[in-house]
Parts: structure tokens; sequence; C-alpha cells
């Protein structure tokens, strides 16, 4: 293996210029140093020094291992700067979201996540809520932002906020005005989500206690083709009704009041028992400070 005795070798014999003053720097002996090197060169099975020349002259792979081997250095030094708290560890975040949070303030996390933890990587995945819990349950997650459908024992669920939704359609769609009973509003094409969707599963959970049938239905796991299938009038849909006021306010969308109402949907942060929780309790603690549901593409 390749050892770090062996890169500091490399690194102050190209540095000073000769074995001798290496060895002096590292406090110790001008052969101990030549063996580092040798077991170096046997390790790598490339030269690292050009012995047709008089004093320490680095090939073309030496220059190359030697680059490489500073980054080791860099890391031992970032290592032991741990222990007296000199910097901030650096990590990865692996953190999924659905659809509506990547539309609206994720982009805020992840500013705010810069600031705040310079070392930190942010690997954002935005895909359907059964999958995000999938992926976090396996490890392939540390944190995700989803609609929350059960508890589970080996996970921590910290709540960020209740999402409202109302029915929507294109105008004229939908020829009542006022508030309108479920059981009529079934008469029209339904726009749902699928059951890998968190608005989806609860949705269809809540139809079932109130008794409502959905007569035809076109389901879609995508938030986007939903707004499109609706916004061209293939039918009535569910949508966050703060996000996407715009659309209302343009004239392409109407909400359709209910008897009774959608109940809104509660989005929470989630992650593991057995992950390191201090980090991720900080996480999930920012997000629901910067969360906010009502406005699309927020910087």
């Amino acid at each position: 293996m390749v050892t770090l005795k062996q890169i500091e070798a490399l690194h102050w014999i190209a540095r000073l210029g000769t074995f001798e003053r290496a060895a002096a720097r590292l406090s110790t002996t001008q052969s101990a140093v030549s063996k580092r090197i040798q077991e170096l060169e046997t390790t790598t099975g490339l030269p690292l020094f050009d012995r047709t020349h008089r004093g320490a002259r680095l090939t073309e792979s030496g220059e190359q291992v030697l680059a490489l081997g500073r980054e080791m250095m860099a890391l031992q030094s970032r290592i032991l700067d741990l222990r007296s708290g000199a910097e901030t560890p650096a990590r990865r975040l692996r953190i999924g979201v659905t659809d509506l949070s990547a539309l609206t303030w994720l982009p805020r996390l992840v500013a705010v996540l810069r600031k705040t933890h310079p070392a930190v990587t942010v690997e954002p995945d935005v895909d359907l809520t059964r999958n995000l819990h999938e992926r976090l349950l396996e490890g392939e997650r540390d944190l995700v932002v989803a609609p929350q459908l059960a508890p589970d024992p080996d996970v921590v669920t910290v709540p960020l906020a209740d999402v409202e939704n109302a029915w929507m359609s294109r105008p004229g769609l939908v020829k009542r005005r006022g508030v309108i009973a479920m059981q009529e509003l079934t008469r029209y094409p339904i726009v749902t989500q699928g059951n890998r969707a968190g608005s989806g599963v609860l949705y269809a959970r809540w139809f079932k206690s109130q008794g409502i049938a959905l007569e035809r239905t076109m389901s879609t796991d995508s938030m986007m083709a939903a707004i499109g299938f609706i916004v061209a009038g293939l039918g009535v849909g569910y949508l966050p009704r703060h996000c996407f006021r715009p659309l209302v306010r343009e004239g392409k969308l109407v909400i359709v009041p209910t008897r009774p109402a959608l109940p809104p949907v509660p989005y929470v942060a989630m992650y593991r028992r057995d992950g390191p929780t201090a980090f991720l309790s900080g996480v999930a603690a920012l997000a629901r400070k910067v969360c906010d549901f009502s406005r699309q593409l927020q910087g």
C-alpha cells in the first residue's frame, strides 16, 4: 500500500531538492528516506526520479504521483483539524424531495445550506414519495421531504407544513357555479395522482373513507403532467391551491369549491434513526424554517 510516510518523503525531496535535506526535515536518516522512495516505486511500478541526472529530479510519473500524494496529505491535515474543531467536517447530503418542493422552496434550502455548511455537498433527488421512502430505508438517501403516509419506527419524522389542495379545472368545463357536492363532481373526468405519489395515496384513502367512487379517472405520477391535463380541459384535478393561484389569475384555471373540501396534505422531513442524527436534525430544522409551498421558483 501507498503510505503517508512515503508520500511525505516524496514531497520533501521534491521541495528541498535532496534526500539529505528531506531526511533532516522528517527527523530521520537518509537511508530511511531512500527506502520509502524505493517502496513507493515498487508499489506504484513507476520510476519517480530521473537517475540519469545529478540531484533529485522527478520524472513525469513522479510529478503525477506527487500531485495525487499532496491531496492525501491535505486530507490527513483536515482529519487532524477535526480534533481541534478548526474545520467543519466535509459531508455530502443526499436529499430526496417530491415535485412540489423542487418547484417551490428547495433552491432556498440549498442556498442556505451553502452558507451555513460550506463543506457540505448537496445531492438532490426529485422523485415520487414511495420511491424516496424506499431509498431512505435502503440507505440510499440521507433525508427525504414528502407527504407523510404512515409512521415508521425506524424513521425520525419532523413536521414541516400542511399543503392545502383545491379542485381546479379549465374555465367552462364545470357548468355549475358555487359549491358542489363531491358526488356531483365525480360525473366529470377526474385527473388524479398515482399510487406512488404521496398525495395520490392520501386522497385515495380519503375518497374511500368518504364513500366517494371516482368513475372516470386519468391517473399520472407526474404533477406537471397533471397540470397539463387539467389546463387542457381533459378533466378536473386537485392541485396545491396557493402554489398554482397564478394560473387562476391568468384565467387558465378556475377553482371548483366542493363539499366536503379536500383535507390538507401533511409534508414532513424524514431521516433514519441510525444515521448522523445531529447533522440531519439540523438540516430538518432548517427545512422547517425555509419551507414555503405557496410560491413557485423561490430564489
